[in-house]
This record gives structure tokens, C-alpha cells and sequence, in this order.
């Protein structure tokens, strides 16, 4: 990892993003959507993991987060991104209705080959660029950031109308998260 992108300060929150591979809309099915969401829902309650802000989009997630407890933050994103690696193949695998199912096993597979960290299947691109947000101006910008992304994208009209997103929480509805608020 770059010297620039490092986890410094376990106190500090930071804004980070995980990709799929080649940048591959998996996630456009509730059902995978859903498996992130469970497992950001254990991290929170098993591993300490603070989620101020989150948008998982058809093939990348966005999120901000610091962590109370013992677990180190790149040691949680490590464990998340491997687990839901695992897990999202499985369910590709599993899936009846997953029309994409060999193709996207496929290069999954193919990714793997050319790579000595993956075993069987590579889903997540390897980095995920951590950056301290180091004051309030930063926190509100990647905040609004991280919101608007499915309106940026066309997918809803405002924020609060994307589902797999806190903007709902910070709308003053009840989001699919327990999240902390950035005052």
C-alpha cells in the first residue's frame, strides 16, 4: 500500500471505498446488497467498527468509520473484504436467478490466476485508500459525497431516497445501519 494511503491514527475516522474488480456491477440484486449489510452490521457489533456514513452502489462501497475496541481498522476492512468475498461468490454460485453467473465466476477466477494473494476467486480490488479526515470541512464534504452518489448516478432524485445508504439516517429516518453521526 502507498505510503499516502495508510491508517496512522486508530482515534481518527477515514473515509474509504472498496471496489469490485474491473469495476463489475454485482451489485445491482437486493440479496448481495444485503449480505454487505449483515456483514457491516457484525463488524459494527463483533469487531468494534463506528460507521458514521455508508453507500454501497452497483459496484463499489463507500464508507466512513473509526473504531472503538481492540481490532485495529485495517484488520476489520481486511476480514470484511475477505468474508464478503467468500460469501458473495458463494451466493453468485448459489443463486438460480443470477443470469451472469458463469461469466462473472469467470473472471472472478481469471483475476485469481494472476494473482498470489487469491486462491480460487478474486472479488475486491486490493486497495482501498483510506484518508484521515483530519477536520469538519473534509467530514461534511465526503459525507455529501458519499450521498450523493446515487443521485450523481441516476438512480434516485435525493439522498435519502437510496436505501443502502445512511443518508436516510441523517434525514431523520431510520436507515438499514446503526450508524454514528458526524456532528
Amino acid at each position: 500500500m502507498s505510503e499516502k494511503y495508510k491508517i496512522r491514527d486508530q482515534q481518527k475516522i477515514y473515509f474509504v471505498t472498496f471496489s469490485v474488480v474491473q469495476w463489475i456491477d454485482v451489485f445491482t440484486r437486493s440479496q448481495y446488497k444485503d449480505l454487505l449489510i449483515t456483514s457491516l452490521e457484525y463488524c459494527i457489533n463483533k469487531k468494534g467498527l463506528e460507521v458514521y456514513s455508508w453507500c454501497i452502489m452497483s459496484n463499489h462501497v463507500h464508507l466512513i468509520v473509526g473504531r472503538c475496541g481492540q481490532f485495529k481498522i485495517e484488520e476489520i476492512i481486511r476480514d470484511f473484504k475477505k468474508y464478503t468475498s467468500v460469501s458473495l461468490v458463494k451466493a453468485i454460485k448459489e443463486n438460480p436467478s443470477e443470469s451472469r453467473k458463469e461469466w462473472l465466476l469467470w473472471i472472478f477466477r481469471k483475476l485469481a490466476e494472476r494473482s498470489a494473494k487469491h486462491l480460487k476467486y478474486c472479488f475486491w480490488q486490493n486497495e482501498y485508500h483510506p484518508i484521515e479526515l483530519s477536520d469538519s470541512v473534509m467530514m461534511r464534504q465526503k459525507l455529501d459525497y458519499i450521498h450523493d452518489n446515487p443521485v450523481e448516478a441516476g438512480f434516485v432524485g435525493e439522498p435519502e431516497h437510496w436505501r443502502y445508504s445512511s443518508a436516510v439516517d441523517y434525514a431523520g429516518d431510520k436507515g438499514l445501519l446503526c450508524i454514528k453521526f458526524i456532528e
